[in-house]
């Protein structure tokens, strides 16, 4: 019986159940169904994506064309007999060339769009380190530096914006926060760091090498990753939402109620430069061996790219300038380790805490902007934070240089970098929150 109604059914075409084709079940899931509770989420991944790609405009900017030089200076200085003074006038030179990227960046970015800016940055950031590898001449170099400085702020500042934009996004995806997005592209900084542990010491050597100095090929290496670094940069970039219609940019931006969160950037940037300038050159006073040295400038690199988990939650959750000041904090600490303690062990504690550490601090400004100023306004916000950081980066090489000299040593000049930073954290822990914020 139960053949024969089987059978009136197939005649029928009555195929309950199944496909009418291939007696396959009718249950296949749809596309446009969401992921279940443990399975991916598409969206969540190609945020993230879009985010390493924003990432490596940080990598290029601050990785490559800012703290490369703490790696290739006991070279140059070898090579070129420079003073302390001297060798931190050069990152004074690259830090005034950030501060005039820094206060053109507003209006670059008002009439070719942030995009259009960071790509543009990121090869010119290319060609000005590959300057470094053609001169050898001071001026020539102090030249260099600066107009690096000029076009790693184009590359950093928009790289910011955008990942701001990416950040305010609506639907990030399962386990996407703003505050990881953020943290996710300031981190990217320690690809960079990486990278340069990795491709300079092999090269920069105070040896002259035929025509050109090892410490030249360095430069001319960092060149041509940056210039890598510039194309999945452009292809990750393309998903992030664009600039705003011209009619609802601008805005001004009213720093009073930012006086306190300002203060203390300032005092970030003058502090944690030295630190970043003259690490290397103090762990090879303390006689510490070239595989050492290059370790520790790798576990700095990889505690910067594994900071945006540290501290995602601190920079979601708080709207005014306790992140700031607690990282801040934790940099003095990091900052005055080495300083005080010559033990390798020390050295490679204070790598580890200061790269899990200090470009949050820059992520932080940006969340500050961001939680408290409406969107229009984002830009002139962070370039203000930029432009402090910038007078701090630029008074911090040339100071702690300064007191290297007259004291015979780095020693002094860092604990100063400490007392800087401390001094950020006090200040930062009075910002407030403002009472209405557009995020």
């Amino acid at each position: 019986m139960r053949r024969r109604a089987r059978a009136r059914r197939a005649r029928s075409g009555d195929t309950r159940g199944q496909s009418a084709s291939s007696g396959e079940p009718l249950t296949r899931p749809s596309a446009s169904v969401p992921p279940g509770p443990g399975g991916p989420d598409p969206t969540a991944r190609d945020t993230l994506l879009t985010a390493c790609a924003l990432a490596l405009g940080a990598a290029v900017s601050l990785g490559l064309a800012r703290f490369a030089y703490a790696l290739i200076l006991p070279a140059m200085r070898a090579d070129l007999g420079w003073t302390y003074f001297t060798a931190g006038a050069m990152n004074t030179a690259n830090a005034a060339g950030y501060l005039a990227g820094a206060l053109c960046a507003p209006w670059l970015m008002a009439r070719i769009g942030a995009r259009r800016a960071l790509l543009g940055g990121s090869v010119c950031a290319a060609a000005t380190l590959a300057l470094h590898g053609f001169v050898h001449a001071d001026a020539a170099l102090y030249t260099a530096r600066f107009l690096t400085g000029v076009a790693s702020a184009a590359v950093f500042i928009s790289g910011g914006l955008m990942a701001a934009r990416l950040s305010a996004r609506p639907g990030l995806g399962r386990g996407v926060s703003a505050g990881l997005i953020l943290g996710i592209y300031y981190g990217g900084t320690g690809l960079g760091i990486v990278a340069c542990a990795l491709i300079v010491p092999p090269l920069a050597a105070p040896a002259i090498d035929g025509a050109r100095a090892g410490w030249q090929w360095a430069w001319l290496a960092l060149a041509a990753t940056a210039l890598l670094a510039t194309g999945p940069l452009a292809i990750g970039s393309r998903a992030v939402p664009g600039d705003p219609p011209a009619q609802s940019r601008g805005g001004g931006f009213d720093g009073r109620p930012f006086a306190f969160g300002l203060m203390g950037y300032f005092m970030f940037g003058l502090g944690y430069i030295g630190y970043m300038t003259f690490i290397v050159a103090l762990l090879r006073e303390q006689q510490l061996s070239t595989a050492t040295v290059v370790a520790f400038y790798a576990l700095l690199g990889v505690g910067v790219i594994v900071s945006p988990w540290l501290w995602a939650g601190l920079l979601q959750r708080h709207r005014d300038g306790r992140p700031l000041a607690v990282l801040n904090a934790l940099l003095a600490v990091a900052t005055a380790l080495p300083v005080l303690f010559t033990h390798p062990v020390a050295a490679f504690v204070s790598g580890a805490l200061y790269g899990a550490v200090f470009l949050s601090v820059v992520a932080s400004t940006t969340a500050l902007v961001r939680h408290n100023l409406p969107q229009a306004t984002w830009p002139a916000g962070i370039s203000a934070f930029t432009i402090v950081f910038a007078f701090g980066q630029i008074v911090g090489p040339s100071l702690v240089g300064r007191l290297s000299d007259a004291s015979g040593g780095l020693t002094l000049g860092l604990a100063v970098s400490a007392g800087a930073l401390l001094a950020g954290a006090l200040l930062a822990a009075r910002q407030r929150a403002l009472p209405t914020h557009g995020a």
